[in-house]
């Protein structure tokens, strides 16, 4: 495995944002583009990144490049015929690409092992810079032979490496990390400081090592969730008989089964069995979800009880758990506004600072009347001090962790933008049906009526009878509320608009709209009094008639979720406001609205008047759109973020949404913008930190107390310490 960037400033054009904004849409590709995709161990931070931008933006028929440093791969569109002249760019950086297929899905990748990196030779070096410094300090001389010698040691052992990138950035005119770190050791070296320019190279590597440690954990995080489902899986064969199989030589269609305490091996539906399912790794549900057939089920979920047989409906790549792990690799290669920051003022600052410490090392000898050597000395650790790592290794971490952090709480977010940007938002637009409501009628009221009321648990029993023939929703929700037995109907009749019609024990009754009851002469007074207080409700309500007298009125409605509520209430506390916008009527809307507590509440919505009040709403402040990733489309492409409910079930929702909640719980949405809060907070601690310790050693500079290899270990020291603390978010 190469040796792991510690330090980085590079960055590609993008503009910083201060908020969110709405999400342009990719034109249309280039005719004739084509992807290669690359897989370069040796590229694990944006120091490989900006070499290869630099080599490969000029080469022609390149058009995109795409980078993925957690995984370390590269996707480049061009219009070449044979990606050879690609291969030959990468390979003279003393890189090693190797050619992906950019068409196959995502591969369940094993998490990495610890890195095999020198430690023996970097212990070797450290006793060899150590010695030099003792050495040095009891002879009282830096030049000596021994000294020499036992400091060329440690930089041949432990900063080979680091020399070679650093001449290989001079050649293509890039100012980057191990360039600076080059010019130090070698500066030190020519001015005498012998035990110094080991210590500083011995210290850089000791921190290159650390910190191919932590981002190894980063870049674990993502490959364990496809780690996550088995490599095998029991399968029938064409015998009947059960095989044990490996995934992906599982195909769709196939049968397998999965035992008691076993993990699902690949997506599919159930065909025979009965269980519960723990979902969390999928859904970020705390409960098992109990399995019945035709029920889905997810790969890497854990089967509780029974044993379940289920047909196979995504291959090996395919699965759930594949698309999310896939997902979050993309998102992490889309820059967050803080990142975007960064890095375009890193593309400044170094040069900058590069011809600050050229002027230090000028000016003080020629105006100052100093030293050659010391002016030259200080302008070195201005340089070692400057370099803006901490600063720009920081970010990619903190928003890979994140972005880690809230796929295992069933939170799926598309781009560390969406992530950090959460925080800005103000209002919140939701859909009602299927994201505030079940997105299904149930009965909720059942009211006898006349002087000698029936009892309710007859009418409804009656009433389920006659709905028992009828496909009508509203009949389906009266048939699944009724527990008990079904009585026989004869002379059964579907009136279209109207309702159902039917004998049971000799006696004619009649189900069915307000119409129907009318045209059985059964409409009184008392009738509509109930019936509209219902309706006011935003319940739809049925009449049951018994030999043409109304006897009671049965009401039906999609039921607000029990998260919902208290999802809303949490949005307030943080500071954002709810809207419904729904194309339901507007009495059900503002029923729904009444009883969670939203003062904003808009019934009988086109999907254009969605998108238009979402656009109104974005001129105000921050908004985001929640809804089905479908029928919402409009609405969730022009709000800042855009959140699909329940994408678990729907591909589309995953494809379009910037956030999926892997579950029916709005409760994610409060969880998912204290994540953001919390993500930019850490971000803004690193910045202030990183800035700080450059602030105290560039005074430390200037008054001549601070050292070369006491620059490298606070330069290095600040970069682990944000880098640890980036990784807070995978906890």
């Amino acid at each position: 495995m190469s040796e792991s960037c510690h330090h980085c400033q590079c960055g590609g054009p993008e503009t910083p944002a201060e908020a969110a904004p709405p999400r342009d849409r990719p034109a249309a590709a280039e005719a004739g583009l084509r992807e290669s995709l690359f897989k370069i161990e040796q590229m694990d931070c944006p120091t490989e990144e900006r070499l290869l931008r630099k080599a490969l933006e000029s080469l022609r028929g390149v058009r995109t490049l795409s980078f993925d440093l957690i995984q370390r791969t590269l996707k480049v569109g061009h219009v070449l015929d044979d990606p050879q002249p690609i291969i030959a760019a990468i390979a003279g950086l003393n890189m090693s690409p190797v050619l992906l297929d950019a068409s196959a899905p995502p591969e369940a990748a094993p998490a990495d092992a610890a890195p095999r990196l020198p430690w023996a030779r970097m212990g070797l070096a450290g006793v060899c810079a150590v010695g030099a410094e003792v050495l040095a300090y009891a002879s009282g001389t830096d030049t000596s032979l021994p000294v020499a010698a036992l400091a060329l040691a440690a930089i041949l052992l432990g900063g080979l490496g680091t020399l070679r990138k650093g001449w290989l950035a001079l050649k293509h005119f890039t100012l980057n990390i191990n360039l600076l770190m080059t010019v130090a050791v070698i500066g030190a070296a020519l001015i005498g400081q012998w035990p110094e320019a080991a210590m500083v190279i011995w210290l850089f590597g000791v921190a290159e090592m650390i910190e191919a440690l932590s981002l190894t954990r980063a870049r674990n995080a993502i490959r364990s969730l496809t780690a996550l489902a088995p490599e095998r899986g029991l399968v029938r064969q064409a015998d009947g008989a059960w095989r044990e199989l490996p995934a992906r030589l599982i195909s769709v269609g196939a049968e397998v089964r999965v035992r008691p305490g076993e993990r699902i091996v690949l997506d599919g539906v159930v065909l025979n069995g009965a269980s519960s399912v723990d979902q969390a790794p999928i859904t970020g549900e705390s409960m098992p979800v109990d399995k019945q057939p035709g029920d889905p089920l997810y790969a890497g979920t854990v089967n509780q009880q029974g044993v379940l047989e289920y047909r196979v409906t995504a291959g090996a790549g395919h699965t759930m758990l594949d698309r999310i792990a896939h997902t979050i690799q993309e998102a992490q290669g889309k820059r967050a506004p803080t990142q975007r920051f960064i890095d375009r003022f890193a593309r400044i600052y170094t040069p900058a600072v590069f011809a600050v410490a050229i002027v230090v090392a000028l000016a003080g000898p020629l105006a100052l009347g100093m030293a050659w050597l010391d002016s030259v000395y200080r302008a070195l650790v201005l340089l070692v001090i400057a370099c803006p790592c901490a600063l720009v290794i920081s970010t990619p971490v903190t928003i890979v962790s994140g972005l880690a952090s809230a796929a295992r709480r069933g939170i799926l977010i598309k781009g560390g933008l969406y992530l950090e940007q959460g925080r800005h938002l103000r209002r919140l637009a939701l859909d009602k049906t299927g994201t505030l409501t079940h997105g299904k009628p149930v009965l909720t009221d059942v009211v006898p009526l006349g002087a000698a009321p029936m009892a309710s648990a007859q009418a409804l029993q009656l009433a389920a009878s006659l709905d028992a023939l009828s496909p009508h929703p509203v009949a389906h929700a009266i048939v699944s509320a009724h527990p008990g037995e079904l009585l026989p109907v004869s002379g059964f009749a579907s009136l279209p608009g109207r309702g159902v019609t039917g004998h049971i024990a000799g006696k004619a009754y009649g189900l069915g709209s307000l119409r129907l009851a009318r045209d059985l002469g059964a409409v009184d007074a008392g009738l509509e009094a109930t019936m509209e207080a219902l309706e006011r409700q935003g319940k739809t309500t049925v009449i049951l008639c018994e030999e043409g007298a109304a006897v009671a009125v049965l009401a039906v409605a999609d039921t607000a979720r029990a998260s919902s509520r208290a999802a809303v209430a949490d949005l307030r506390r943080l500071g954002v406001e709810p809207v419904i916008l729904s194309g339901d009527n507007a009495a059900t809307v503002r029923a729904v609205a009444a009883e969670l507590g939203i003062d904003d509440a808009r019934g009988n919505l086109l999907p254009e008047d969605k998108l238009a009040a979402v656009e109104a709403l974005a001129k105000q402040a921050p908004v985001g759109m929640v809804g089905d990733g479908v029928n919402d489309a409009p609405a969730l492409a022009r709000a800042h973020i855009g959140f699909a409910m329940g994408a678990a079930g729907t591909d589309t929702a995953i494809e379009t949404a910037d956030v999926a909640l892997m579950q029916d719980d709005l409760r994610k949405l409060p969880e998912f913008i204290r994540l953001s809060r919390r993500t930019s907070g850490v971000l803004w601690q690193n910045i202030v930190f990183a800035l700080a310790i450059k602030l105290v050693f560039f005074g430390l500079t200037f008054t001549g107390d601070a050292t070369l290899w006491m620059a490298v270990f606070a330069d290095a020291g600040a970069s682990l310490l944000v880098v640890f603390n980036g990784l807070r978010l995978l906890r």
